[in-house]
């Protein structure tokens, strides 16, 4: 293991203060992550050493570090750098090393790194810094500008006249003033705090669609702008329909820079002025602007990428429809519908091609060859890919359920995104080379709805299609982070041994995909696993992996019952020592669970937090973290924009969820929309504070058009009419004639 750059102790602090997290916790996992530790695993297994931290911090603590110890490498470089020049002095060299920010180590660069030829070079090239430095130091009593300037005239050196002179010394001031640290910082929160993202048309632009429309006359606060207007402003400009600046008031810059430059007023104020406004013009403004459209490039990739991220998870962790035996079906008009039965490992025992579109005999032909299939395999539920014809297919198979009075086999329509990009990569040549893209796709949409983990590890995250922008953010950065989601969703679900593919296995903590390849090998060759401790034996499998990946690992009905659970094999003793406690064996101990109400935990050898996991774990071992499955119903009218009509309340389910809204598939083949205004009563920031991707929910629909394919959608109208049962029922208030009634009967009783 490659040795690591230990972090100050200055910066140890900013961590904690910016995560507001503990120093110890913070060393240890550091300490942890240095030493080979995996996220999951730090997270699950190392509770003690951290203080409890879940994966956001670790993710969070893992990003600083990296960060700070690139910042310490280029750091290194450029003390050395200067170093190297002769011109590193003590000052320069304390406010290199105190600085926490990259971007203000580059400004504490700029004026020592290495340059093209400037007009500040070619003015020095002519002899003229002592003139600039005159015009800098702006001290009184000084020979005469009108006395010096002149000396500089040289027509060898190309300075024919004092106004030539005085110009290339204005080219030396300006960039000295372009390099000044201090004023690049203040500029640069300038533009922050009060620039303005403007946008236009560009001049013979061609926006066919109209794409674009809302920007050809747009400007939005740097500040407050959102991300997906920002990433829409950018494709824009990529697709040279737009271009955008970034504007700030011309008065409030010269004024930040004047404080920073002058000092005293005299024969030089002229030429400072000249500087000044050359300084901002040339050279400042389009470096700042830069920077800040590049940070405003950072900060949206990371809000679309934090988007993708939080859809993936839980689209990831939908409710699995279970070890059941499915039929899939990927449908299709002029080709026939693909269908492919799968038993309740997800092995292929049938495939065939309904051709329920092409004529009007589809129906009757389709029906005899479903029904054999269903009967033949003991078909538990039928998938229906959510693509071209599926809304057609699925009143086919509804249809043919309620007429055949089929009750114990259920229809449900699942997402197929991706199903396409898994059918023709190499995964999906390598698992059935003999089959056709389309009966792959099949086989993929039955698969989704038993596993959609499973499943969807298979695919390239990008491709699932549950983001917004997601080709225009830096792919190398979403690419990691959607892998982290990938990892932290197969860990906290957990992995059976000996039914998973490698493809799966990958994603184990401290499993690499060759190691993953090896297990299946392993597996094939010498058959199941009876035990965790047998991983050992697999190529390429050492303590360390072991260490990060066994308790992620599944052994159902092994020689060792606690390798079904999230018990670390680290921990068994302490499991031993519970059992011995109650005197009772241990796969008694976890058909009866309630017996745990009963140790003393003080007797026992483990901390708390790694003690609670352990009972919370032996209560309910194995435990599935994810949600029951529940089926969507579509409404059976509705199945193209057609028949939909404002004012339904219909049936969907969330197929993205974006800083905006929420599009919710209602059986159409086109998702509407919930306007985050439109998504709770209550106000919210973010939509995902009310809905996350899978969920099911009703709508009511606002608007329809359907030559745009725009469908506006509403969850707030149909909480608006449920009586809210937090609040109680006003009592109605009498009528004045019962009032009066009421008054009289009170009268004639005291008379």
């Amino acid at each position: 293991m490659t040795e690591k750059t230990n972090l100050p102790h200055e910066i140890l602090l900013h961590i904690a203060q910016t995560l507001n997290l503990l120093p110890r916790g913070i060393n240890a996992v550091i300490e942890l992550l240095d030493d080979g530790g995996t996220v999951p695993f730090i997270a699950r297994y190392r509770k003690e050493a951290t203080g409890n931290l879940d994966e956001v911090p670790i993710r969070a603590i893992e990003e600083k570090l990296a960060y700070f110890r690139d910042l310490l490498d280029r750091r290194a470089t450029i003390l050395a750098s200067i170093a190297e020049q002769g011109k590193l002095t003590e000052d320069l060299k304390a406010r290199i090393e105190s600085t926490l920010d990259k971007s203000e180590l580059e400004d504490l660069y700029l004026p020592y790194k290495p340059k093209r030829r400037t007009k500040a070079t070619i003015a020095r090239e002519k002899g003229l810094e002592p003139l600039a430095h005159y015009l800098w130091a702006q001290q009184p009593g000084l020979e005469p500008l009108s006395a010096l300037a002149p000396r500089f005239v040289n027509a060898e050196l190309g300075v024919v006249n004092v106004e030539e002179a005085l110009e290339g010394a204005r080219h030396i001031v300006a960039e000295w003033i372009s390099e000044d640290a201090n004023l690049r910082k203040a500029l640069r929160q300038l533009m922050f705090d009060e620039g303005v993202v403007v946008s236009r048309k560009a001049m013979d632009a061609v926006d066919e669609q109209d794409k674009f429309k809302m920007y050809y006359e747009f400007s939005e606060r740097v500040k407050t702008i959102p991300s997906h207007r920002m990433l829409a402003i950018r494709r824009g400009e990529s697709e040279n329909i737009l271009y955008f600046l970034i504007e700030v008031e011309p008065e409030r810059v010269l004024a930040i820079i004047r404080k920073h430059v002058q000092r005293t007023p005299g024969d030089w104020t002229r030429d400072l002025e000249l500087s000044i406004d050359d300084a901002w013009k040339r050279l400042l403004n389009s470096s700042i602007q830069g920077e800040v459209r590049l940070e405003l490039k950072r900060r949206s990739d990371t809000e679309a990428i934090g988007v993708f991220r939080d859809n993936l998870y839980n689209l990831l962790l939908s409710p699995p429809a279970g070890p059941i035996s499915v039929l899939g079906i990927d449908p299709g008009l002029r080709t026939g519908c693909k269908i492919a039965v799968v038993d309740e490992t997800g092995k292929l025992l049938a495939h065939d091609v309904l051709y329920l579109h092409t004529s009007k005999r589809g129906d009757a032909e389709a029906t005899p060859k479903l029904d054999t299939l269903l009967r033949q395999h003991n078909v538990r539920a039928i998938a229906i890919g959510n693509g071209t014809a599926s809304r057609e297919t699925d009143a086919f198979v509804r249809g043919f359920l309620r007429d055949k009075g089929i009750q114990n086999i259920f229809s449900v329509t699942v997402s197929e995104a991706g199903a396409s990009v898994y059918s023709a990569s190499n995964i999906a040549r390598q698992e059935f080379p003999d089959l056709d893209l389309t009966v792959r796709g099949a086989i993929s949409i039955a698969r989704r709805l038993q596993d959609p983990l499973s499943e969807l590890v298979k695919v390239d995250p990008k491709s699932i299609g549950v983001g917004q922008y997601q080709h225009d953010v830096d792919q190398r950065q979403l690419a990691e982070s959607l892998e982290k989601v990938v990892e932290s969703c197969v860990n906290r679900v957990g992995v059976d041994l000996n039914t998973s593919s490698w493809t799966l296995l990958r994603h184990v903590a401290g499993i690499s995909e060759r190691t993953a390849l090896n297990i299946v090998a392993y597996r094939n060759d010498k058959g199941g696993f009876r035990s965790r401790s047998q991983v050992l034996e697999v190529p390429g499998i050492g303590p360390k992996t072991f260490e990060q990946a066994a308790g992620f690992l599944r052994i159902r009905s092994g020689d060792n019952p606690l390798d079904s659970t999230a018990v670390h094999p680290e921990s068994y003793a302490v499991v031993e020592q519970i059992a011995a406690l109650l005197k009772t064996p241990i796969h008694d101990l976890i058909r009866q669970p309630e017996a745990l109400e009963k140790v003393d935990r003080t007797m026992l050898s483990a901390g708390a937090f790694t003690l609670n996991d352990i009972l919370a774990e032996l209560r309910k071992p194995g435990r599935d973290p994810r949600d029951k499955f529940v089926a969507p119903s579509f409404h059976e009218d509705v199945r193209a924009i057609s028949d939909v009509k404002a004012g339904m309340v219909l049936e969907g389910v969330v197929t993205n969820v974006t800083k905006f809204g929420a599009f919710v598939d209602i059986g159409v083949h086109q998702d509407g929309l919930v306007h985050i205004s439109e998504l709770s009563n209550r106000f919210i920031k973010d939509p995902s504070e009310a809905v996350k991707t899978g969920q099911i929910v009703k709508v009511m629909v606002l608007n329809i058009d359907e030559k745009a394919k725009r469908i506006a959608l509403s969850i707030k109208a149909l909480a608006a009419t449920a009586p809210r049962p937090s609040q109680p029922q006003a009592k109605p208030q009498p009528k004045l004639e019962d009032q009066l009634v009421a008054l009289s009967d009170k009268w004639r009783v005291r008379t």
